[in-house]
């Protein structure tokens, strides 16, 4: 018999041979020129008039469920990659190997411990026992599905998310929005929602942007839902994620599923719900080979599947609560869960007012008295700085040189703590040199600052307080997510970080947010620049305020007080900033009012990649029905894979979009912009 199989890579579907019978969605080990890969079989074929190769190895006689088969065809089709790299999202790695009985057995109590039971544990499963039947009496002893819904009595549904509730579940299509402010308890309707697909007998999915920065979230459902959580994240082992895969192909239970974006492709059957905590997050697009969206792939399986989506933000992207208003599919939650929440009193300081920065130059007086105050009264500070390390740009004071990167010829970023220069896009690191590589004279000079320089002078100011900075640079046991417990015990006076301290968190003894320089991402060469400033600054405000002290201060630095996102942030006006953004968008032509490509070519000399990407604009320029903008260099112009530019593709049709670009040079990089849901 012949079987249409999908190779794991840069292929498309081929068909091998096989004595026996095969379901479509079983997963089988075939050859592939010299190598061997897992692969997905897609249906019988008859016997085609060409010589194939033999399927070595049916490695799951159960075949997955049939929505992921159908999801793999979509990214194929919608985001115009190969067959194979759709199948790579789906398969684990490693996912052909024979796990020796002793190593797994050994990973069965790192896994309880760490990866599935994160909640309450009543008792643990034997290391001995099969990981199926330790699984299995672990459910057993899970909490009865009569009620899995016993919401903890101090947080009740207040009336607003009753209504809010009430609209998810009369809201039309599948795919619904929960527009809720910072505060309001979208969790509590996440609850119950889960509980309601439980009873019914089927599996809930869960997303949230980053699995690390979303402990509290995890432990409310395990302290609801026990046993039945199962947490998927890119921290754990290859072994470990293969276990998890082979547990939950192979479950009928209900389960909630907790991950990141990967986790959406969980082989589940019985997807009754899919939620997606925050979803305007950028972490919810995949920026690596195959890229996609967390949030268009949701929507096409909550179609497919018939079951609700919920996207919940308190700063919904424009393109989606454009669309999802013109469905009537937009559930707002605009009170605060708690009666004794308080709007934050929030202070523009002018930057340029340097009378403001008598006693420091990167923080206010008044800023600096609020933080005294705090630490007097055992109150905690937050200090936002989306930018790490100490200085990010080092110069020579005697020819004007710039220290780039060797790869990426971008500006290196001073360390101090470990006297490094270190390039965030490829980690190239150096030590500081003692003059200039060029002219060979002493003198470089550092400018700028970063979360590490704002962490010593914080220390230096406040030399009784424990200062602690949380970004991409903490080492492992020194994220936010390993000392989660102390930092909300207040044990921390003083947070200094990125996004990191953006996302999600509700620490109860937090009365003070310090945003050093709110501009700082407004200029940057992207239409949706003004947005992500706007998401990060209400994101941050809302860290206080949330019903727990009696006090509640921001203080936004800024060279741009006068700016409107600025205002919208600061006033917490999301619909005010909506209306000022979708105007800017139908004017200038963006999401969600005209799809957009990225096209990159990269070349090793610069006349040749010139050359070639004008030959681009005169040929895709042919078609009236595209708008075509002139050939610029791409953001990081300059690799060590040579030169880059790229042009902006943009049309009313998705259709067209994929007509021009399907014959392109397979070397050119092609970036699909949707706007908005399915």
């Amino acid at each position: 018999m012949f079987y249409e199989v999908i190779p794991e890579g840069r292929v498309e579907e081929l068909t091998y041979s096989f004595d026996g019978s095969l379901l479509p969605g079983q997963i089988v080990q075939v050859p592939i020129g010299r190598r061997v890969v897992p692969g997905i079989v897609v249906k019988k074929v008859a016997q085609p008039d060409f010589k194939t190769k033999s399927i070595l190895k049916v490695l799951y006689s159960k075949p997955l469920p049939m929505h992921l088969l159908k999801t793999v065809k979509f990214i194929h089709d919608y985001y115009m990659v190969p067959s194979g790299q759709a199948v790579s999202l789906i398969l684990p790695r490693g996912v052909e190997k024979q796990r020796r009985k002793r190593k797994t057995e050994q990973m069965f109590g790192n896994i309880d411990d760490e990866t599935f039971y994160l909640g309450p544990r009543r008792s643990r499963p034997s290391p001995r026992g099969s990981r199926a039947n330790s699984r299995a009496a672990a459910l057993r002893n899970a909490p009865s599905l009569e009620c899995p819904c016993r919401l903890p009595a101090n947080v009740p549904l207040n009336a607003a998310q009753k209504n809010a509730l009430k609209g998810l579940l009369q809201a039309p299509g599948a795919t619904k929005l929960l527009y809720g402010v910072t505060g309001s308890g979208k969790t509590n309707i996440y609850l119950k929602m889960a509980s309601r697909a439980l009873l019914e007998q089927k599996t809930v999915m869960l997303l949230v942007p980053e699995i690390a920065l979303t402990g509290q979230l995890v432990k409310v459902f395990t302290e609801v839902f026990g046993e039945r959580v199962v947490v998927m994240h890119s921290q754990q082992t290859e072994a470990e994620r293969h276990l998890i895969f082979d547990f939950l192909l192979n479950s009928d239970e209900p389960l909630v599923v907790i991950g990141a974006r990967s986790a959406l492709f969980a082989p589940i059957f019985k997807l009754g719900l899919i939620m997606i905590d925050e979803e305007h997050e950028t972490t919810y697009h995949q920026e690596n080979t195959p890229k996609y969206s967390a949030i268009r792939v949701a929507s096409f399986m909550a179609q497919v599947v018939n079951c609700p989506l919920i996207l919940g933000s308190a700063t919904p992207t424009v393109e989606d609560f454009y669309i999802a208003s013109k469905r009537g599919a937009i559930v707002k939650l605009e009170e605060k869960a708690k009666s004794s929440a308080l709007k934050p009193k929030i202070r523009t300081v002018d930057f340029k007012n340097r009378d403001e920065f008598s006693r420091n130059r990167y923080f206010n007086n008044s800023l600096l008295k609020a933080i005294a105050d705090n630490l007097e009264n055992g109150r905690q500070t937050l200090i936002f700085h989306n930018r790490r390390g100490s200085s990010p740009l080092t110069i020579c004071e005697n020819c004007g040189e710039d220290i780039l990167c060797p790869n990426c010829y971008l500006p290196l970023t001073l360390h101090a703590d470990s006297y490094e220069l270190k390039c965030h896009t490829c980690d190239f690191k150096m030590k500081v040199p003692v003059s200039c590589p060029k002219c060979g004279v002493p003198g470089l000079i550092h400018k700028g600052f970063g979360t590490k320089l704002l962490e010593n002078e914080l220390k230096r100011l406040f030399p009784k307080a424990k200062v602690q900075r949380f970004d991409a640079d903490n080492k492992k046991g020194e994220g936010l997510d390993a000392v989660y417990s102390e930092v909300k015990d207040g044990e921390v006076d003083i947070l200094v970080g990125t996004q990191t301290l953006a996302k999600g968190l509700d620490l109860p003894k937090l009365a003070t947010v310090g945003v050093v320089q709110a501009d700082a991402g407004l200029s940057l060469p992207d239409y949706a620049a003004e947005e992500r400033t706007f998401q990060l600054l209400t994101q941050v405000i809302g860290r206080v305020g949330r019903g727990h002290l009696d006090t509640a201060e921001v203080f936004i630095q800024t060279y741009r007080p006068e700016h409107p996102v600025l205002k919208y942030a600061v006033n917490e006006d999301y619909l005010g900033f909506y209306d000022y953004m979708i105007k800017q968008r139908k004017r200038a032509g963006f999401p969600p009012f005209r799809f957009v490509a990225k096209i990159e070519i990269t070349m090793k000399t610069e006349a040749v990649v010139l050359r070639k990407v004008r030959e681009l604009v005169k040929k895709l320029s042919a078609d009236k029905r595209l708008i075509v903008s002139p050939p610029q260099p791409a953001f990081h112009e300059r690799t060590s894979k040579g030169f880059t530019w790229q042009i902006i593709v943009r049309t009313r049709t998705r259709k067209v979009l994929l007509e021009d670009l399907s014959g392109l040079d397979p070397s050119f990089k092609v970036t699909l912009d949707p706007p908005g849901l399915l």
